[in-house]
């Protein structure tokens, strides 16, 4: 392949400040945490064990006088 010569050639001043372009570049931003269960799945829960445990206890007591 032939070589292309730039139109352009560079400037390098001998004086002065050298100023370069600032190139915008990604800025990660720090991992965002996420519940691995929701508020209202927690509270969900939370009510179905308590009926479980009532139910248990309903149980053992109408049993109880039986015996």
């Amino acid at each position: 392949m032939p070589e292309v010569k730039s139109i352009f050639r560079e400037v390098l001043p001998k004086q002065g400040q050298l100023s370069m372009e600032d190139v915008p570049t990604l800025v990660l931003c720090k991992p965002k945490l996420l519940p691995l269960k929701s508020v209202t799945l927690e509270k969900l829960e939370k009510m179905q064990m308590e009926a479980q445990e009532a139910v248990k206890q309903q149980e053992l007591a109408s049993k109880e006088p039986s015996q």
